[in-house]
């Protein structure tokens, strides 16, 4: 196989000797990816923030639990003058008032009664005991749990141990704990206050638990739990969709990268193949076209035909290449107006002969037109390319017309050729700037290609428009000399 062939087969069809590695998908992997990380991050924090907000608030209605009852302990012990010595700690277990003084029982059991009424009528209360030093309830709200006996309990021992309040929350009435003996049955959350109450050596003497159903609190944790979620929510989603816009755009600048590099490589084998082509069949052709020039002149005119053929042939190939070695060549020539309504009337005086042989008729209005953006020798090469496809697509007759329009603004000049040929296909149209791609016989699909480098170069656009059996139209877009912003 041929070098030519080589660098033929490996632009056209694109096989190298390896398989080609599977395509990442950038969008699709991050996608996924960053929206499980994210959720996963979101959700982490909504529930670290709910557990915090629960704890806290919990903690919170504990510590104010405890200050309010000790405070009631403190102020009932003075309100009955008794000895500062004596605390409610020491008051609340009536087991102990046989080891004081007679004189004094009367006052104790006041401070006794009126602070077990005070904390009987706490708000949102559902139980309240009162444990003795031996962990024996000695009163409740509940009289059928006085006298249980609930030594080795963790909270409860853990309350007589440290002169400190222990809270703990639950969902709902465990059966294993003998002391949720309720009067009404939870609606909500409740909660558990084991508070420590001391004696003068500040020791724990008893203990208060108090069941608490605190509506209000519930229902602003509930409030607190739901921005949570919703702040977790809409700021995942804010971030996932600022980086999945990222991201798109990223992918869709990639995936124009790359197009250009495989279009930039395209060209950098095409100008391989052309040189190698122009090297290998310019002489040739040439050899080839004035031999048969000279034998026209010495053969039967029978014969003439036959060598007429040839060096039509030989002409199309040598157009082949000339085709070849522009569309390859680097853009040269630098900006310059040119006037277009001159241009085209230059290049259909070009195609004078052709239009008459297919019949082709001509509509063009030449109007005037301001100068655009371009070069004189390129732009001869774009219109003369597109004339030629037209009238080739309509070799039995049709309507050929050129259109100049400038837009409102003045800074932008649109040039359009449309024919009623055979038209292309939606899948033919979406092809059609693809290099090597073709729909003529024998063509070798650089035309286009050539068409919108040059237009691209000058800073201005093609678009191609066609259905099938009415016809093609291409839309050149210039900017207008002097706008080059």
């Amino acid at each position: 196989m041929s070098a030519l062939s080589v660098i033929w087969d490996r632009y056209t069809t694109g096989k190298t000797g390896d398989s080609p590695p599977p395509e990442f998908n950038l969008l699709r992997w991050f996608s996924l990816v960053s929206l499980v990380v994210i959720a996963s991050v979101a959700i982490g924090l909504g529930v670290i923030s709910t557990r915090f907000v629960l704890t806290e608030s919990i903690e919170r209605d504990a510590m104010l639990s405890a200050q309010f009852i000790q405070s009631i302990a403190d102020a009932e012990t003075r309100h009955v003058a008794l000895p500062a010595s004596m605390t409610m700690g020491e008051l609340l277990d009536a087991r102990q008032d046989a080891y004081h003084p007679q004189s004094m029982l009367a006052a104790r059991q006041r401070a006794r009664s009126e602070f077990l009424d005070h904390i009987a009528l706490l708000p949102d209360a559902l139980l309240a005991n009162v444990y003795g030093a031996d962990r024996v309830i000695v009163w409740s709200t509940n009289p059928s749990l006085v006298g249980k006996d609930l030594s080795g309990h963790d909270d409860l021992e853990q309350a007589f141990a440290h002169p400190r309040q222990v809270a703990t929350s639950y969902d709902a009435v465990s059966g294993s704990r003998s002391e949720q003996k309720f009067l009404r049955a939870p609606r909500t959350l409740f909660i558990e206050n084991y508070i420590p109450l001391l004696d003068d050596q500040g020791n724990v003497a008893t203990v208060v638990e108090i069941y608490k159903e605190p509506r209000d609190l519930v229902s602003r944790i509930q409030r607190g739990f739901m921005l949570i979620w919703l702040a977790s929510a809409l700021g995942g989603g804010l971030i996932y969709l600022g980086l999945f816009w990222i991201v798109r755009r990223a992918s869709l600048l990639l995936a124009q990268q790359q197009s250009q590099l495989i279009a930039n490589e395209t060209f950098v084998a095409l100008g391989e193949m052309s040189s190698a082509v122009a090297h290998s069949l310019r002489n040739p052709l040439a050899s080839i076209r004035s031999s048969a020039e000279l034998a026209q002149e010495m053969v039967d005119p029978p014969v003439r035909k036959n060598i007429t053929d040839i060096i039509s042939q030989v002409d199309r190939m040598s157009k082949w290449v000339r085709e070849l070695l522009i569309s390859a060549r680097p853009m040269s020539g630098e900006f310059e107006a040119v006037e277009p309504i001159a241009a085209i009337h230059e290049a259909l005086h070009g195609f004078d002969q052709q239009i008459r042989h297919s019949g082709v008729r001509v509509e063009f209005r030449a109007e005037a037109a301001p100068a655009v953006i371009s070069h004189r020798v390129l732009l001869a090469q774009v219109l003369n390319s597109l004339l030629a496809n037209a009238i080739e697509a309509m070799p039995n007759g049709g309507l050929l017309r050129i259109e100049v329009t400038p837009d409102s603004s003045g800074k932008r000049l649109a040039l359009a050729i449309t024919d009623t040929g055979q038209g292309m296909s939606r899948k033919q149209e979406t092809l059609a700037f693809k290099p090597y791609y073709t729909t003529k016989q024998g063509g070798l699909g650089v035309g286009l290609v050539m068409v919108k480098r040059i237009m691209e170069r000058f800073g201005g656009q093609v678009s191609l428009t066609s259905r099938e059996r009415e016809g093609t139209r291409i839309c050149l877009n210039f900017k207008v000399a002097g706008e080059r912003g």
